[in-house]
């Protein structure tokens, strides 16, 4: 256990270094806020993020779809943000696009509402496709219910494009959405490496980046919601009450100092103040050390791997050196006597975070925890975490939601609709001709009838698709 905790020592302290962090606001070159199916040039949501209307003339160019329509809801909720008071609908497969100024990591963010009105929204049954990725199946989500949806994904874009494109699928009438972000994200948000704990290894993994990612759960540990405003990527956090399995023996704390950001360390991007500055803790107050764990349980789709990434910032102990314990991800042991002042050279109150890949098992339940090691000090802090961010990395056909590639799903779509289409012109052709027929009877009109020639044959698409994305075996 002493070379585990050595090796990840070495692991960890090496990727700190490697990181080229900035100190300065982050000002992202790419930035679209894009308010669908608004008229208005601009709507301030309640984060007093300015989003533009999809149908000015200014944003014209993003929306290539020939069928959809806007819509608005006739007595919106007072206490929803403005960008879900309208909403773009379309009938058919039909595409943002983005110019990209500045290729790479790039935040993704769909958000969804049903509006009120005629439109029965719980019939949208569609999919949402990004370069190359299927981000979204609305077959998952009950679409019909009147709450928010926001759909958050960090995926590489190597082009000077981006492109999302919105499939009704073949039962049904229509997708929608009302809202969309691009932002280009910090070249050093996600690592190319982490560490892939299971029950019987704990080994370094390469190559992240090649897949796309999706966060499932965003949590401040001990603290309150942080909304996008208090954070420079614009993200929410969660309070983990709901996650937490058992707060016996542990607390919260709460630190009113400032945080000490380092060059080469967890910026503001990575995690905000108001993360960092909250935990739960493990504080022994005698003599002996708790044996106890603080344990927190998150539901997960089986079949995917997740990137978990754990924050931590020592905010709760009086003095260096006096804190060590252990970190645990699905009950394995992923970081054995972790030593906070070791790996943020000396400082209290300085943020550092740690990423594992695991496999999400038939339990459907992800599990982490953080407890003392046999190096805790009586007297002292014994265990600390202060936020955790789980997101759910894309399979073999680079999906997020299924197992069918971005391919089949519009060749599926022209099969599935072409069926159906085809039938219903020709019956209205039909209907049309015999009309025809019987008013030129009616006025002694004998001349022949052209007739046009119906399409007979429908192409065949298999729908079975290899890899379109290259596979990482993580």
């Amino acid at each position: 256990m002493a070379t585990l905790s050595y090796t990840l020592s070495l692991y960890f302290s090496f990727a700190l270094l490697c990181f080229n962090l900035i100190s300065a606001s982050f000002s992202p070159l790419d930035h679209y806020l894009i308010n669908c199916g608004s008229p208005e040039h601009t709507t301030v949501d309640f984060d007093h993020r300015r989003f533009t209307g999809d149908v000015s003339d200014s944003t014209a160019s993003f929306l290539t779809s020939t069928e959809s329509i806007s819509l608005a809801d006739p007595n919106p909720c007072p206490k929803s943000s403005p960008i879900y008071h309208t909403a773009r609908v379309f009938t058919r497969p039909s595409k943002y696009k983005f110019v990209i100024k500045n290729p790479g990591m790039h935040l993704v963010r769909l958000h969804f509402r049903r509006l009120r009105g005629s439109l029965d929204f719980s019939n949208a049954k569609f999919h949402v496709l990004a370069n190359g990725f299927v981000l979204f199946n609305s077959l998952s989500v009950e679409m019909g219910k009147g709450f928010e949806i926001v759909k958050d994904y960090v995926i590489g874009v190597d082009s000077d494009v981006l492109v999302i494109t919105f499939v009704p699928s073949e039962k049904s009438n229509f997708a929608f959405v009302n809202a969309i972000e691009v932002i280009s994200a910090p070249n050093y948000l996600i690592a190319d490496v982490a560490q892939h704990v299971s029950f019987d290894k704990n080994e370094q993994i390469h190559g992240l980046l090649k897949n796309g990612f999706e966060t499932m759960y965003r949590v401040n540990v001990g603290g309150w919601k942080v909304t996008p405003f208090n954070d420079s990527l614009w993200r929410t956090w969660v309070t983990d009450d709901e996650y937490l399995k058992s707060d016996d023996g542990s607390s919260k704390v709460h630190f009113g100092g400032r945080i000490n950001y380092q060059e080469g360390g967890a910026s503001r991007e990575v995690g905000p103040d108001n993360v960092y500055n909250t935990a739960r803790v493990i504080r022994s107050s005698g003599n002996s050390i708790p044996e106890l764990k603080m344990t927190w349980t998150f539901p997960v789709t089986k079949g995917y791997k997740y990137l978990v990434r754990m924050h931590f910032c020592d905010i709760a102990s009086i003095a260096r050196g006096m804190l060590f314990f252990n970190v645990y991800v699905n009950n394995n042991l992923a970081y054995e006597n972790l030593d906070l002042t070791e790996v943020t050279n000396r400082l209290l109150a300085s943020p550092f975070y740690a990423d594992f890949v695991v496999d999400g098992d038939s339990s459907g339940v992800l599990t982490l925890s953080v407890g003392p090691s046999n190096m805790s000090l009586p007297h002292a802090v014994d265990a600390i975490l202060n936020g955790v961010e789980i997101m759910k990395i894309n399979n073999s056909v680079g999906s997020f939601d299924g197992k069918i590639c971005a391919h089949a799903v519009l060749k599926h779509w022209k099969r599935g609709n072409g069926n159906v289409l085809y039938p219903m012109l020709a019956a209205v052709f039909m209907l049309l001709m015999a009309f025809v027929i019987m008013h030129r009877r009616r006025t002694g009109v004998t001349d022949s009838v052209a007739w046009w020639r119906l399409p007979t044959e429908i192409p065949e698409v298999n729908l079975k698709c290899g890899n379109q994305l290259s596979s990482n075996k993580l």
